[in-house]
């Protein structure tokens, strides 16, 4: 039997390795950007910081102690140095794709931070396996900024695995539509039609609102918002504010919403306001060709037809109105049954006998004025020109007189 060298006998006293085989090592050095790891080989392990962790700015000496035992998994049993490299993050990913493979075929909810927010979606990491959630199985509502969810703890389930391809999809959305149907099914096990209930607003669009009611969504929709006339809801409403409504009516899952109480409705107590013969203002509200709608109070709107708004022919309401001009007008028809109240501004005009008779009224007094006045002038002129004929005769006669006396007295 032949005797080995020491050399022969040091190389036998190491184990073997190869590439990809999984090993224990223990760190016999430390510094920010690698490890050096006893590998029982007979060159040390060199683990770097970027086969340590996908993290950029990480410092090994805060996550690594010298002492620490640590499995990894050969790279390159010679990186021609003579060094071992080492990978730890590479089996953490192999253990987390066997775990996510694991959850895809059970459907176990996972729960992990996002780790990046894309464009598309979120990027979450299950022991360096990366899951890659689409923006649309984030939420169970479309969310355009998803920038809320960086660094935050979800939960979500694998619904496509093939690490082949590298497509592990997460969903969502699936867990919060499970968790909201079953809300949904206890919420409308407790409420009713006619019962008031307080909600968030959760989205304003231009046809209504969507009232989150804590288990179910409610639509709150424009005709619903008001007893009065609501033009955009976009400038009444927002996201997140509070809400007190009416559920008034509910059909299947779906529930329809509204703030028109009926303690507030103004038809109770129109038939007393609005009685026919009743004078009363409102604004324009809107015009058709065959007359104008006017708005007496939030909720009630009479029509003012067209053959109604003057004693003069008039073709169409917009020739002598205008949106939002404020009328005088009398009630000629209340239908409180239908909420029907008819208008006429015609009706407060005065017929065209009482005018004409107006007219001559005012001639005949004006001409009688004038008649009083030329007869006081004439009458002062001719005062005047009798005065001085009487005054001229009386100048004659003295004068006749004088001479008289005159003749005498020479004689």
């Amino acid at each position: 039997m032949s005797e080995l060298s020491f050399e022969q006998m040091l190389e036998e006293s190491f184990k073997t390795i190869r590439n990809g085989e999984v090993v224990e090592g223990a760190v016999i050095d430390v510094k920010p950007d690698e490890a050096i790891l006893n590998i029982g080989y007979k060159a040390d392990g060199i683990l770097s910081k970027g086969e340590y962790t996908n993290e950029p700015n990480l410092d090994l000496t805060t996550v690594i102690n010298v002492g620490d035992k640590i499995d990894v998994k050969v790279l390159k049993v010679n990186d021609g140095e003579g060094q071992v490299l080492l990978t730890y993050k590479r089996l953490l990913a192999e253990k987390g794709n066997k775990k996510l493979e694991e959850a895809f075929e059970t459907q176990e909810v996972l729960k992990a931070k996002v780790a990046q927010v894309l464009n598309g979606g979120l990027s979450v990491v299950v022991e360096e396996a990366r899951v890659f959630i689409p923006a649309s199985l984030v939420s169970d509502m479309y969310e355009k900024d998803l920038s809320k969810y960086a660094n935050q703890e979800i939960e979500f389930v694998i619904s496509e695995f093939n690490p082949r391809r590298r497509r592990v999809i997460g969903n969502r959305k699936q867990l919060l539509m499970a968790d909201r149907a079953e809300k949904q099914k206890e919420l409308l096990s407790k409420i009713a039609e006619g019962d008031k209930i307080d909600g968030i607003i959760k989205n304003v669009t231009d046809f209504g609102a969507f009232i989150d009611l804590g288990g179910a969504d409610g639509l709150l929709h424009i005709s619903e918002m008001s007893w009065g006339r609501v033009e955009n809801p976009k400038k009444v409403f927002k996201a997140g504010d509070e809400i007190n409504v009416l559920i008034k009516d509910i059909k299947n899952d779906k529930i329809a919403l509204s703030l028109k109480f009926d303690s507030e409705n103004p038809w109770i107590s129109a038939a007393d306001k609005y009685a026919v013969d009743n004078v009363v203002d409102g604004k324009i509200a809107r015009m058709t060709d065959f007359g104008a709608f006017v708005e007496l109070e939030p909720g009630v709107d009479a029509l003012l037809h067209v053959s109604q708004i003057s004693r003069e022919h008039v073709e169409k309401p917009s020739d002598v109105l205008s949106v939002g001009q404020v009328v005088e007008a009398k009630v000629v028809d209340f239908n409180g049954e239908d909420k029907k109240i008819s208008l006429s501004m015609k009706a407060l005009e005065p017929e065209l006998e009482e005018t004409d008779e107006m007219v001559e009224e005012f001639v005949e007094e004006v001409v009688e004025e004038f008649a009083e006045e030329v007869a006081e002038e004439t009458f002062e002129e001719l005062a005047e020109e009798v005065a001085e004929e009487v005054a001229e005769e009386l100048e004659e006669e003295a004068l006749e007189e004088v001479l008289e006396e005159t003749e005498e007295i020479d004689a």
